[in-house]
């Protein structure tokens, strides 16, 4: 099947081959998220069997619909998905035939949906097992049908599960991993669902902050890709996958909005930073407005920086969507292909740089503003790393890509050793530098960024323990940022940036330093804190990040 173009289709009167479109309720994705929280026990009771059993239904995989997407990419500022008419509200839907070659994964969804039910729900068996059967799931979420053929020792009506005799496959008796929501994890939620964004009727995202005391919220008040992402993992890892898809799916269409600062554009492929639900009334038509999306790209934002970190997160997200939910169909989607490509072309293009790492300006990442952080900052190499590893795993590999999977093996192969080799610091490498020869011209000089001996700060030496280590925070020609950097650490180890032995060491150091980095505050961004008039200098004295 080949490819078809998108049909942007009003869903009250519109018709296409003479075929009438229901009003757009959007059935199929209210029952899939009904259902799916229906057989949340359901999955919870099946966790022990450590992935042995993949669940799979059946859909007709090569129809995606979504609300509020523009047929003419790159050209429009304003994507209309809602049209509200004297206080009745008008959706559009866009219907696209997707070819895609579904891979057969053990824990892939497919779904057989109707308007009421999954139909045909089964569980692909593992080993020897015989699968289990459910005909389908009913309206009523504690009634559940089902064959005759089960689990030996598990009762599968989910309100009558025999909790106390659960036992995995090798007879080994599980613990019951049933648990009491406390208090406070309640009144998390209830703070999280009330920052959730709607557009169109359907929640796409959560905005940045939430303080009724702030008159001002500047641009706290919309939705980042960065800041979503912990968000949309408790989703995900509730059971709620709509809100994530939809947030993946809408960040996409304005992947290729035309963006400009002073008549200049960036890149092809870059992503907002932030986006922002407004209704705007309609011209000429009394009492009728529409839902846009404005996104920032860096256009409007405080210092005028455009976010490298946007594309590399919604790559990492759009992976654990697929490996938390099964449903690999949406990164299989030719728009969602296209998207993961344009990002990696991106930051894979030639330039001047001579290093695998990613040059980045100040200001264009978590830390959002001047820190002194500009050249190659941790934090966006080990991001990178992550985003390779999780595009190399989603991209499909055909002749249009053979080329990308290629210089995405040979960037995570020197983007590795770079890391591991330069900014690595322990007692060892301090000592190393501190016998460093400088002025050192040959492709065999032992310092090779001309590192001078002077530049280790006096607190390092006292401060790092005997058994640890860190990954420092930026490396450039003549220039090594001892800073500990938390979030580059961290997701070095959760990327397997770092070696394993590399990986413990950081753990050590934490643990050994609990009180320089986590004291009063989850987690420290960054230690040590400028101060006085090296934090006047470095930051231009802005007080943002005190």
């Amino acid at each position: 099947m080949k490819p078809c173009c998108s049909i942007l289709i009003s869903c009250r009167n519109s018709s296409i081959f003479g075929l009438p479109f229901p009003k757009c309720n959007h059935s199929i994705v209210n029952n899939l998220s009904k259902s799916q929280s229906r057989l949340n026990d359901f999955r919870q009771f099946h966790s022990f069997s450590n992935k042995i059993f993949g669940v799979k239904s059946i859909i007709e995989s090569n129809r995606m619909a979504f609300c509020g997407s523009d047929s003419n990419w790159g050209q429009s500022r304003v994507l209309t998905g809602c049209r509200v008419d004297r206080g009745s509200r008008k959706c559009f839907r866009v219907i696209a035939n997707v070819a895609s070659d579904i891979r057969n994964y053990s824990t892939s969804v497919e779904a057989n949906v109707s308007d009421k039910s999954f139909e045909n729900l089964f569980i692909q068996g593992g080993l020897s097992v015989k699968p289990l059967i459910i005909e389908r799931v009913e309206r009523n979420p504690d009634v559940v049908k089902e064959k005759k053929e089960e689990i030996p020792g598990v009762e599968v009506n989910i309100s009558n599960v025999n909790k106390d005799n659960l036992t995995d496959l090798s007879g080994t008796k599980v613990l019951n991993r049933e648990r009491a929501v406390s208090d406070i994890e309640k009144e998390a939620w209830k703070l999280l669902r009330s920052t959730v964004v709607n557009y169109c009727g359907n929640p796409v995202g959560t905005i940045a902050a939430n303080d009724p005391a702030d008159k001002q919220p500047v641009n706290y008040d919309q939705v980042f890709i960065r800041d979503f992402v912990p968000s949309a993992l408790a989703f995900l890892l509730n059971g709620e996958g709509e809100i994530v898809k939809n947030f993946l799916l809408h960040t996409l269409q304005l992947q290729s909005w035309e963006k400009t600062v002073d008549c200049h554009s960036p890149g092809q492929g870059l992503m907002p930073a932030s986006f922002k639900v407004r209704t705007v009334p309609l011209d000429g038509r009394d009492g009728e407005s529409e839902d846009v999306l404005d996104p920032d790209f860096g256009e409007s934002a405080i210092g005028r920086v455009a976010p490298v970190d946007s594309g590399l997160w919604w790559i990492i997200l759009l992976r654990a969507f697929g490996k938390i939910t099964g449903d690999y169909s949406l990164q299989e989607r030719v728009d969602v292909q296209t998207g993961i490509r344009l990002i990696l072309n991106l930051c894979l293009t030639d330039g001047f740089d001579m290093f695998p790492t990613l040059l980045v300006t100040d200001g264009s990442c978590m830390i959002d503003r001047r820190m002194g952080i500009h050249g190659h900052p941790l934090e966006i190499q080990a991001l990178f790393y992550s985003a390779l590893r999780c595009s190399r795993e989603m991209l499909t590999v055909n002749d249009a890509t053979k080329n990308l999977v290629a210089a995405i093996n040979n960037r995570l192969s020197a983007l590795s050793f770079h890391i591991r080799e330069y900014y690595w610091v322990d007692m060892k490498k301090i000592n190393e530098i501190y016998r460093y020869k400088t002025e050192e011209y040959s492709t065999d000089a032992i310092n090779k960024f001309n590192i001078y001996p002077d530049q280790i700060p006096s607190w390092l030496v006292d401060w790092i323990p005997e058994t640890g280590g860190y990954l420092i925070g930026n490396l450039q020609p003549a220039h090594m940022d001892f800073r500990f950097f938390m979030l580059g650490n961290l997701w070095a180890i959760i990327s397997s940036l770092g070696t394993p032995e590399q990986n413990e060491d950081i753990l050590n150091l934490i643990e050994d330093k609990w009180d320089d980095l986590v004291a009063h505050m989850p987690l420290k961004i960054c230690f040590p804190a400028l101060e006085h008039e090296e934090w006047r200098i470095i930051t231009g004295s802005d007080p943002k990040n005190t």
